[in-house]
C-alpha cells in the first residue's frame, strides 16, 4: 500500500542497524525523488509508526524491556541538526494508551546481545537471557535455540537482526527461565555458500555454529559448558537432530515438528535446488534418520498430529522416533492432537513446556557429571578420528 499526500509519498521500514532494528518514517518527494526522515527509533527502545495522520501526527507503537507496548502520538515540530540517518525534526510522544505490565516479576529476567565469531570468521550473534535473581559469575544449565538460514555470502550472514528494545514476553522453551535456565536465544546459525551447492557442507557448517555459540556462553561465565541444551522448531528441528547426532556439546535436546528424512521430500528443501536423484549423498548427509544409530543423547520429539506442511509431516516424527529407538537410543514422541505446523492451543502449548521442563531436568540440570571427553570439537562425528 502507498500513502501519497501531494507530490509525497512515506516509506515505513524496520530500520536494521549495527545495533539492531530501529524502525523509521520518511517521506520521499516524487519530484526529486529525496527523502527526508521524519522519524526514526532511538537506540532505548523499539517504536515504531503505524499510521499518520493528515495534520503530520505519527501514530507509533513503543515497547522497551521493561515497559510494556503502549501507543504514543507524535506531532511533529521544528527541523533539527540531526547526525545521519537520525530524523530531521522533533517530536515528542504523548501516551494514549497505558497498558500496564502484566507480568512485573518477569522484568527481573536479564538480556544482552552477544556478538563473537565463528572459527571461519564469521561474525554472529544471540541473544542470552538469565533468570531471575541470576548473580553474575555463576554457571548455570543453559537452552540454545536457533534457526539455521541459508546465506550465499558471510557479510550477509553476519547482519544484526531483530531487536534488543523488545518487551520480554515468555513462550514455550523460554518458560524454562523460570526454572534456573539460561537461554542463548536466536543464535546465529548460517550456512553459507552457492546456493546451488550450500548444503554440501551443511553438518560442518551446522556443527561450527553449534561450537561458537556454546563456547562464547561458556567465556562470558554463565553457562555450564557440560550442562547445556539445544532445541528449534521445523528446520531447527532437524538442526536439533543432528547436532546431537554429529556433536558433544549438548546433554539433551527437544525438536518440534521438524523433518528428518529429506528423501521424503525429494524435489528440494530450503533453498537446495537439487533434487535427491541429482545429489543423493547430499539428502543422507542432512538427514538425522540415516544416523540415528549414532544418536545416542537423549531427544524429545515433539510434532502437530495434523502438520499439513508438505515437508514436515507427522510420519517425519514418528519415524525418526523409531529408528532411534530401535538402535537403542534414548527417545521421546509426543504428538499434540488438532495442532497445525505451530501450536496454537493453550492445552498444547502447556504440554510441550511440561514435557521439555521434564526433560532437561532429567538430563541436563540434574544430570550427572559426564567422563571426561576425549575431544569436544564439535565437528561431525563422520570426522572424529
Amino acid at each position: 500500500m502507498i500513502r501519497q499526500d501531494g507530490d509525497f509519498i512515506y516509506l515505513n521500514g524496520a530500520g536494521a542497524s549495527p545495533q539492531g532494528n530501529r524502525p523509521f518514517l520518511d517521506r520521499l518527494s516524487l519530484k526529486t525523488l529525496q527523502s527526508e526522515r521524519l522519524f526514526r527509533s532511538d537506540k532505548s527502545a523499539l517504536e515504531r509508526a503505524i499510521s499518520l495522520t493528515d495534520g503530520g501526527t505519527i501514530l507509533t507503537w513503543r515497547q522497551t524491556p521493561t515497559e510494556a507496548p503502549n501507543a504514543f502520538l507524535r506531532k511533529l515540530g521544528a527541523p533539527v541538526n540531526a547526525d545521519k540517518g537520525e530524523a530531521v525534526y522533533a517530536s515528542t510522544p504523548v501516551a494514549v494508551t497505558h497498558i500496564a505490565d502484566p507480568t512485573p516479576e518477569l522484568r527481573q529476567i536479564k538480556k544482552r546481545l552477544v556478538k563473537y565469531k565463528r572459527a571461519d570468521g564469521v561474525e554472529l550473534s544471540f541473544t542470552l537471557y538469565t533468570p531471575p535473581g541470576y548473580q553474575e559469575g555463576t554457571r548455570i544449565p543453559a537452552i540454545l535455540n536457533a534457526y539455521p538460514l541459508d546465506y550465499a555470502d558471510a557479510a550477509s550472514a553476519g547482519q544484526i537482526s531483530g531487536s534488543q528494545q523488545t518487551f520480554t514476553r515468555l513462550y514455550q522453551y523460554k518458560y524454562l527461565l523460570l526454572a534456573g535456565y539460561a537461554i542463548i536465544d536466536q543464535a546465529s546459525f548460517p550456512v553459507i555458500g552457492d546456493p546451488k551447492a550450500a548444503y554440501d557442507s551443511y553438518q560442518e557448517q551446522l556443527a561450527a555454529d553449534a561450537k561458537a555459540a556454546v563456547d562464547t556462553a561458556v567465556q562470558l561465565g554463565v553457562v555450564d559448558p557440560d550442562r547445556v541444551a539445544v532445541t528449534g522448531h521445523s528446520h531447527g528441528a532437524l538442526m536439533t537432530a543432528n547436532l546431537l547426532a554429529h556433536t558433544d556439546l549438548f546433554r539433551a535436546g527437544a525438536a518440534t515438528s521438524g523433518s528428518y528424512n529429506k528423501t521424503l521430500t525429494p524435489f528440494g528443501f530450503q533453498s537446495e535446488r537439487r533434487s535427491v536423484w541429482e545429489a543423493p549423498e547430499v539428502y543422507r548427509q542432512v538427514s538425522t534418520f540415516f544416523y540415528a544409530d549414532k544418536l545416542k543423547t537423549p531427544i524429545l520429539i515433539v510434532h502437530g498430529a495434523d502438520d499439513a506442511n508438505p515437508g514436515t509431516t507427522p510420519l517425519q516424527a514418528s519415524k525418526l522416533y523409531e529408528a532411534i529407538r530401535g538402535n537403542g537410543g534414548t527417545a521421546r514422541l509426543v504428538m499434540l492432537p488438532h495442532e497445525p505446523h505451530w501450536y496454537a492451543a493453550r492445552e498444547s502449548n502447556e504440554q510441550l513446556v511440561y514435557e521439555m521442563l521434564n526433560w532437561f531436568d532429567k538430563y541436563v540440570k540434574n544430570a550427572p557429571p559426564r567422563a571426561a571427553k576425549t575431544a569436544q570439537s564439535g565437528q561431525p562425528a563422520a570426522q572424529q578420528p
